[in-house]
């Protein structure tokens, strides 16, 4: 008889972080200790119901019983399957699976919120040469009614971290953003940011898509020769959607919202990342 661990590297290899889920949950019903909780769980929801009110309630208190007990079931086998698909997708690519922590707080995307933490992280190669970070990234918001009711905000994105040391002193704050709002209100905004410029560039295409900022005392020449017209062409007609990338004292964020959770979501990411990484390294060579 098959154990686990063998019944496991059986399954075809997960695409994505749900791949395995229905293996996972046939797997974990199968087992007698599963069944036993179960079938408890739904008795004594039963049992409840029916001594608190009557038999029918407990009719529809065994039965809803057993939907949560099957539900929290489904559950551990999701986690399972995502654990699985996880760790297969490093092991493909030479990187390493790491669990909830901190990320340092390098650019302004990784220090929103009032708490902020990556929920996973895959550390290794995000291209040939070039090492960084995916991670599933999370941050919180509380906010408080009129009432007192506070209530949090969950806000999430996967990114692509990497080191690129050499532009730091070229480029000591770089901001490419998703475009939002009127552009009618562009000039009032500007007026609140400070030491930030906004860059403009003679690309009508980009200039819909993007807003981007770099410090004051940035060389306006240098940043026109990194944003060449086929960089300009990949960030608007090639980059992921909702593409965007911050980067602060040679620390590179980049980023698109949600967490992405199938492999070629996490390896069109990952080819992002290096894709703006290696150009701001030719730049600074150059």
């Amino acid at each position: 008889m098959e154990d686990e661990g063998a019944e496991t590297t059986a399954t075809a290899a997960p695409d994505d972080a749900d791949d395995l889920r229905g293996h996972y949950f046939k797997q974990l019903l199968r087992k007698p200790l599963t069944q036993a909780l179960v079938a408890a769980t739904a008795i004594v929801g039963g049992v409840a119901g029916a001594a608190i009110v009557g038999p029918g309630v407990g009719a529809a208190a065994f039965l809803a019983a057993l939907v949560i007990a099957l539900l929290i079931v489904f559950a551990i086998a999701d986690s399972h399957s995502e654990d699985a698909f996880f760790e297969h997708y490093a092991s493909q690519r030479q990187m390493t699976v790491g669990a909830k922590q901190a990320l340092p707080p390098f650019t302004p995307l990784l220090r929103k919120g009032d708490d902020r933490y990556a929920e996973r992280t895959l550390t290794g190669p995000l291209a040939e040469g070039l090492d960084g970070i995916v991670a599933l990234f999370t941050y919180e918001e509380e906010t408080t009614d009129s009432k007192g009711n506070r209530q949090t905000n969950y806000y999430r994105y996967t990114l692509g971290l990497a080191q690129v040391s050499e532009c730091a002193a070229l480029v000591p704050e770089l901001y490419c953003q998703r475009k939002f709002g009127l552009r009618a209100l562009e000039k009032l905004e500007d007026a609140f940011r400070n030491s930030k410029q906004r860059v403009k560039l003679e690309s009508e295409g980009l200039d819909e898509r993007y807003e981007i900022f770099a410090a004051e005392a940035q060389d306006q020449v240098w940043l026109r020769r990194l944003f060449s017209p086929t960089f300009i062409v990949w960030l608007g007609e090639e980059a992921p959607e909702k593409f965007a990338f911050e980067l602060v004292e040679g620390m590179l964020c980049c980023y698109v919202s949600g967490h992405k959770e199938s492999a070629e979501e996490l390896d069109t990411l990952r080819a992002a990342s290096a894709a703006v990484a290696t150009r701001l390294r030719e730049e600074a060579a150059e």
